[in-house]
């Protein structure tokens, strides 16, 4: 068993967001299988699939789709809570962290802390299956515009190459419902 050592919580966390991972393939018309985890962590899919998992304290989610028409995707939920003492530092970059103040005078009802650190777990899903290399919080930039609830991520990491071309942003949206924080990010096929 993948989880045998880990704590009970673990074990229902890797458990369930499965069984969602699963039953989303179904809905796609794709037999359930297990979902095993790859070298660094990584769901692996069906031939032909992509897909992304996410869980938090109450949520679990899958989504997948058909490879030919979705390069990939990442998905993150997180507790609509401000992030520990200390970790913003180790998750934003200077630049994004004056944003980050600046968007909480304007709306202090958003975590803007948690919500960039939901954003760059989105985008590191969809980057790594298609880059094979870890990003680090500080490799992705994060810029928010409000009022239509959309980001965009600027990548100084080099490794994601589609088409031939460098893929140097990709963008996503988030959403804030019954205390939570959700991210999705689309690499376009």
């Amino acid at each position: 068993m993948l989880v045998r050592d880990a704590v009970p919580r673990r074990v229902n966390e890797f458990g369930t967001v499965r069984e969602c991972a699963r039953r989303s393939l179904v809905r796609l018309g794709v037999a359930p299988v297990p979902i095993l985890p790859g070298t660094r962590g990584e769901p692996r899919w069906p031939p032909g699939i992509v897909g992304s998992m996410t869980h938090c304290e109450g949520f679990r989610g899958a989504a997948v789709a058909w490879s030919q028409e979705i390069a990939s995707f990442g998905i993150d939920a997180e507790p609509h809570e401000p992030l520990p003492p200390g970790l913003l530092t180790k998750v934003a970059r200077p630049e994004e962290r004056l944003r980050i103040a600046q968007l909480g005078r304007r709306d202090p009802t958003v975590h803007w802390d948690r919500l960039t650190f939901s954003a760059k777990e989105a985008v590191y899903k969809a980057w790594f299956p298609l880059a094979r290399r870890r990003l680090g919080f500080h490799d992705i930039a994060i810029t928010f515009d409000p009022l239509v609830r959309h980001f965009r991520a600027r990548l100084y990491a080099a490794g994601l190459v589609l088409h031939g071309q460098s893929v140097t942003t990709v963008t996503g949206n988030w959403t804030d419902e019954r205390g939570l924080i959700c991210t999705a990010v689309v690499v376009e096929a």
